[in-house]
């Protein structure tokens, strides 16, 4: 199972005609490009199953797959559409609050990722403790060889100061200021366009699962 090149190249052709009257003439090909994403996703489910016990097979891909259309509402960007495909991958789909894996399709700019994007106040809470109380656990995740091979830890969502409760001398400062806590893996289109799009992204989703793990500890979750 594999993205397809049209469906990179509808979005690229979006991306230079973001308007409503050049999406409605080539609805036939968003909907193409749907499906295909829909159907990666459905495949791409079965193998994480196979690996993250906090997985299911029955989880709905529809549940899973961010709608197209913009919100413009607040907004000074009023172009309707988003030029890629986004999915979050969790028992509740996408919008689960905790631990999840998100897959990017986008042209020259997609991504796997695993985490926690911007925890509710209690989850930050918990994980910031669980670094706190279990720092050396954590730091041997991230220099794990597989880790610093395949994976990133986002850094940049962070606080300037350190957050209540702690000293900003203490020796896991940098990790606590931390806003979200999640990581990444690059992906190039032809990664994805291979007939082994989903064999070439497990290896990722492998490296980053002890830091899914720690994430789930922290909150207590089995």
């Amino acid at each position: 199972m594999h993205i397809h090149p049209s469906t990179f190249s509808f979005l690229a052709h979006l991306k230079e005609n973001n308007n409503r009257e050049w999406f409605l003439a080539n609805k036939a090909a968003h909907d193409t490009a749907h499906q295909n994403v829909k159907d990666f996703i459905a495949a791409l489910i079965q193998q994480l199953a196979t690996v993250d016990r906090f997985i299911t097979t029955d989880i709905p891909v529809s549940k899973c797959i961010f709608r197209i259309y913009r919100d413009t509402r607040f907004s000074k960007d009023k172009t309707p559409y988003k030029t890629w495909f986004g999915a979050g991958i969790s028992v509740a789909g996408r919008k689960l609050n905790g631990p999840e894996y998100y897959l990017h399709l986008e042209p020259n700019n997609s991504f796997i990722a695993g985490g926690y994007w911007r925890p509710e106040k209690e989850h930050l809470a918990a994980i910031r403790q669980e670094i706190d109380y279990n720092g050396d656990q954590f730091k041997q995740i991230l220099q794990a060889p597989s880790f610093i091979q395949h994976c990133t830890l986002n850094t940049e969502d962070t606080l300037k100061k350190a957050p209540v409760g702690y000293d900003s001398d203490h020796p896991d400062i940098a990790f606590l200021k931390l806003k979200s806590y999640t990581v990444s893996k690059a992906l190039k289109d032809s990664d994805l366009v291979e007939a082994q799009a989903i064999s070439t992204i497990m290896p990722f989703i492998h490296a980053m699962y002890d830091f899914k793990l720690f994430l789930h500890q922290a909150l207590d979750e089995g």
